[in-house]
């Protein structure tokens, strides 16, 4: 008897493994939220459908909501899964810094929290992640001022307060001023807004050296935390 060699499509598969919860949990959410991650940077939320998050990774979209229970479910997750390690990472390497002898610089806490973001820019999902982030303070209040803090209120209360010891000069509401300056000069400057393409002269600037990019958003930072 012949028998066909195709291979089912991953909603198939899950359909065959009949009720309760499917297999292969972990990968199918994470494919779920790559598709989702790369439709909502470009996108919007409210750009955004799940039938095309579904479309994308060959899943239903009941297999959506049955893992994230809406769309604002599948946003939030989403983003957190990148936001709540970066913000994880920016306390280790700011906690690093202050358990050394004798205060760390302004520049060293500019590094420390520009490092971990910097470090996505070295793949396409990375860089999909940086443009959702800058493109979420342009979403509605309601969707973005809870995740912001959620994601990193808690690890940008301590780089104020670093800034602070590190300037002690530096008053308490110039402090939030600059770190909030800080965060949208680097959010601009690794989203692939391609401006600098368009201004520099053909040869001049190159997008993928990283090391210049850290330098030049460091220094303008490092200057405007320092300015009196």
């Amino acid at each position: 008897m012949a028998t066909t060699t195709d291979t089912p499509n991953r909603a198939t598969r899950v359909k065959q493994r009949g009720p309760g919860r499917p297999g292969g949990t972990s990968a199918v959410r994470d494919e779920i939220m790559d598709a989702a991650e790369a439709q909502f940077a470009e996108l919007g939320y409210a750009g955004t459908t799940l039938r095309e998050v579904a479309a994308a990774t060959n899943v239903t979209q009941a297999l959506i909501s049955y893992y994230f229970g809406s769309k604002y479910g599948l946003f939030e997750e989403t983003f957190l899964r990148r936001g709540q390690v970066i913000s994880r990472q920016r306390t280790e390497l700011l906690e690093a810094l202050l358990a050394r002898k004798g205060k760390p610089t302004v520049r060293e806490i500019v590094h420390a929290f520009l490092s971990p973001t910097l470090a996505l820019r070295s793949t396409p999902q990375g860089r999909a992640f940086l443009r959702l982030q800058a493109r979420l303070h342009t979403e509605p209040p309601e969707i973005s001022y809870k995740l912001r803090t959620h994601a990193y209120g808690s690890s940008t209360q301590r780089y104020v307060d670093a800034f602070r010891l590190a300037l002690p000069q530096l008053g308490e509401l110039d402090a939030y001023w600059r770190v909030t300056l800080m965060v949208g000069t680097y959010l601009y400057a690794f989203s692939d807004t391609h401006r600098m393409e368009e201004m520099t002269p053909k040869g001049l600037y190159d997008p993928e050296d990283t090391e210049a990019l850290i330098d030049q958003v460091s220094r303008f930072v490092v200057g405007g935390f320092q300015a009196r």
